[in-house]
């Protein structure tokens, strides 16, 4: 018998989110572990609050609606709100029940002084990473730099003497970031990370991975410029090392084979496992001889795989924040997304 295409709106519904979502559903098990996380926060997030007042948007929910943005790859807050809407399973994440109205997009960009900031991601990473903790090795590390394209144009990039004729036709003219800046984003440098490529106003992204199952121990972004890797490699080999005594291992590519990088680690009992260069190499037999070495240079290529999922699912190919800090913060986000994302598996495997 043919059933009756009625479409009259009920009083009442007695559906549970709880019950629409599949118990084998991937988003359950990184849901628990965002609930460890932010609730081991929770005394952080009472002091950037007032005790009296007009409640907020609870600071969990902006946060888990966060994660989903990187994981779904959307692109705005706009269409991350819009998603809210109607996404059963989005709604179930974040905390929102079926009734319950929706906060305005504009809350994520009121809450970037006091809770979108780099303080409270490095917090968010920190405590990610300590639940990582029985799956990381003690050793041996990589470490890489990625580019990061600004929110900002070309034609942004105009003389700092302010002449009027700047931007709109560049041809033929001289630009370097000693000269020129960004009107839009003044901290995006012009970069390019290879012979060959066009430059763009860029930033750079860092990240230091350990080397048995892929996960990133820290992370954090520079201005682009052509020391800002090696920079970057000695202070998260020094955070780690502060935190983590011993020796350390550190894979690097080519761009990492400067001696400088490679005297100053070994003086701190990092010894820097970084692709040789054809000329003028700043390794020696004292580390390419050892069976390590090649192991390590293997292993390497793991971070690869950080940087895709960071730049093609979390969206950090080109930002759309502007500053350097902001950009930071992000990147660490991203960072605790991309390890989030990792530990479910890794606890099935270890189960």
């Amino acid at each position: 018998m043919r059933g009756n295409d009625s479409q009259q709106p009920r009083m009442f519904c007695y559906l549970s989110l709880e019950e629409c979502i599949p118990a084998d559903h991937p988003l359950r098990p990184i849901r628990r572990l965002v609930d460890q996380v932010l609730s081991g926060l929770s005394r952080r997030f009472d002091q950037l609050y007032a005790r009296t007042g007009r409640p907020s948007i609870p600071p969990e929910r902006l946060l888990r609606a966060l994660r989903l943005q990187l994981f779904y790859s959307i692109r705005s807050e706009r269409l991350l709100v819009e998603q809210l809407q109607y996404n059963l399973l989005f709604r179930w994440f974040v905390g929102l029940e079926l009734d319950e109205p929706v906060w305005h997009h504009a809350v994520f960009s009121k809450n970037r002084q006091r809770l979108l900031n780099e303080e409270v991601a490095s917090e968010f990473f920190r405590s990610v990473l300590e639940l990582a903790r029985p799956y990381l090795s003690d050793e041996p590390f990589t470490v890489d730099g990625t580019l990061i394209e600004a929110w900002a144009s070309q034609k942004s990039f105009r003389s700092k003497d302010g002449s009027p004729s700047e931007g709109r036709d560049f041809r033929g003219q001289r630009r370097s970031n000693a000269t020129h800046q960004s009107t839009s984003d003044p901290e995006a440098r012009l970069y390019r990370k290879g012979p060959g490529q066009e430059a763009r106003l860029s930033y750079l992204g860092h990240v230091l991975v350990e080397n048995r199952q892929g996960l990133i121990v820290d992370a954090m972004a520079t201005q682009a410029d052509g020391r800002a890797e090696a920079d970057a490699a000695l202070l998260m080999a020094w955070r780690w090392q502060r935190q983590h005594s011993g020796k350390m291992t550190l894979a690097a590519d080519g761009a990492y084979d400067r001696r400088e990088l490679v005297e100053t680690r070994r003086e701190r009992g990092v010894v820097v496992h970084a692709a040789q260069r054809s000329q003028g190499s700043a390794l020696d037999g004292r580390t390419t001889r050892h069976l390590s070495y090649p192991i390590s240079q293997r292993r390497r290529l793991m971070v690869e795989r950080v940087f895709a999922w960071l730049k093609w699912v979390a969206g950090l190919k080109r930002v759309k924040l502007r500053g350097l800090a902001k950009v930071n913060w992000l990147v660490k986000f991203a960072a605790a997304a991309y390890n989030l994302w990792r530990l479910p598996k890794l606890q099935g495997q270890c189960a």
